[in-house]
Order: structure tokens, then sequence, then C-alpha cells
């Protein structure tokens, strides 16, 4: 009895989960199991393209021929890329095949790394930095102007396939607080881009935006004008000529 009725409760469960859309989904946070879809299942085809299988060759030349797993995180990635930025099932299939494991060791890695999407993304995937030292410094602002800007929700593709909002946590970058970064699966593997856009306004945020609409590509690292990368606005104020070179002993006199 109890047995049937779990059984139904797990039906009532997965019935649920497949009324919810695509686009409520999350990207790298989607569900930490698959459901089949018409474009998502083990059934479809999905194999690394010629120029992509040289690649694989190559991954796999860095690791001892018996430690071919090793190769999981940079196989998925190049699969990734290849399948405009998200892993379908079948892609994940055939990444433990290369590497020849049980496929469950795979879909391990895929879940539990959130720069691995489950889901479709945009063709420009931008993500905006959410943790503490952005927060401060308005990212939650830049966030809402881009997603007002594109006419989507966090987690959504813009109907033309070409953008999607997501958030990341810390991408180490504080200094240049507030900052996004955007992945640029436009031309596929060949073109691959993954570039931090830093010290953002909502409204220079929603020109990169644009930039990338018209096939442009904005210079990446600080928008601050006044800066040079990491360094202070306005110029250095400290260590403004060569350094000392640091006070040595003299081995030769001590013997």
């Amino acid at each position: 009895m109890f047995g049937r009725l779990a059984a139904q409760r797990l039906n009532e469960i997965r019935t649920a989960f497949r009324r919810t859309t695509q686009a409520s989904r999350s990207f790298s946070t989607a569900l930490n199991y698959h459901i089949d879809t018409p474009d998502n299942n083990p059934d479809l085809p999905w194999e690394f393209n010629d120029a992509n299988k040289a690649k694989v060759k190559e991954i796999l030349s860095f690791y001892p021929s018996n430690y071919k797993q090793s190769a999981v995180i940079p196989l998925l990635d190049l699969a990734q890329q290849q399948n405009g930025g998200w892993l379908p099932v079948s892609a994940m299939n055939a990444v433990a095949k290369v590497i020849e494991v049980a496929p469950i060791r795979v879909y391990e890695v895929a879940t539990f790394y959130t720069m691995f999407n489950r889901t479709k993304v945009g063709k420009y995937h931008l993500l905006v930095c959410g943790t503490t030292p952005c927060m401060i410094r308005g990212s939650r602002g830049i966030e809402e102007a881009i997603l007002k800007h594109l006419g989507v929700k966090r987690n959504e593709v813009t109907k033309d396939g070409l953008f999607s909002v997501g958030e990341m946590e810390c991408m180490g970058c504080c200094v240049n607080a507030p900052m996004m970064t955007v992945a640029d699966y436009s031309n596929g593997s060949e073109g691959y881009a993954y570039n931090y856009y830093e010290d953002l306004t909502p409204k220079r945020a929603v020109e990169i935006v644009e930039a990338f609409r018209k096939g442009e590509k904005p210079p990446r690292g600080t928008q601050n004008l006044g800066r040079i990368n990491c360094g202070p606005g306005g110029g250095n104020t400290t260590l403004l000529g060569e350094p000392k070179a640091p006070p040595c002993r003299d081995l030769d006199a001590a013997e």
C-alpha cells in the first residue's frame, strides 16, 4: 500500500514539473535531475564536430591514458561551446563515451558546477555579479536595467534568441565592482569568448548590450575611462617610481 502511494506521489511530482515552462527554470541551477523534452533527450544524436574532435584528442593528451575521466570538465566546456551555450543530455552522454565512464559520472559534474548550463541560453549569455561588493555598488540596478531593456525576466531568453540574463556569484574582481560577464556563443566554439565588463553603470550596461546586438565587440575590462585596469581613478598616488630592490646580504663577506 505504501509503495503504491509513494509511486502515485512521485508521478504527481513529475507531472507538476512537466507543466513548468522551460523559461521558468534557471540555467545552471536547473533541477538536479533530467526530464526528457523533445529537444533534450538521450535519443537525439550528438557528437563533436570534426574541428572539435581534434581538440578532444589534444585535451585527452594532457592526462594519463588511465585517467581520461580527469578531462570531464574541459570536454563538457567544449561541448557546451559547440552546442550554443548549453548541455543537452545527449552531449553529456557523448562526453561519457569519450572518457569511458558511466554517464552518471558526467551528470554529477554538470549538475554541480554552475557554469554548465542545462537549459538553452542566448547567443550572448549575460551574468551579473550578485555578491556583496557588487550589490553594494549597484549590481541590482544594473540587472534591472538590462532586464527592462530586453523585456525578459532573469533566466529567460529573448524571443530573437540573442540574449539571456542570469546571476553569478563572485567573479573575483571586487575592486572593479559592479560587473558582469558576457559568454559569447554567437560563433560556436571557434569564436567563443568569455569577458568581464567592470565598473558598470545601468546606462553603460545597456550600451554594451546594444553593441553586441549590432555585432560589435565592446572593449572588455573597466568601463571607467579614468582608470587603467584595477588602478585607482585619477592615477596612482603612491608607488610613483621604480621600486627599490630589497636589501641582500653579502654572502661573500659573511664567509
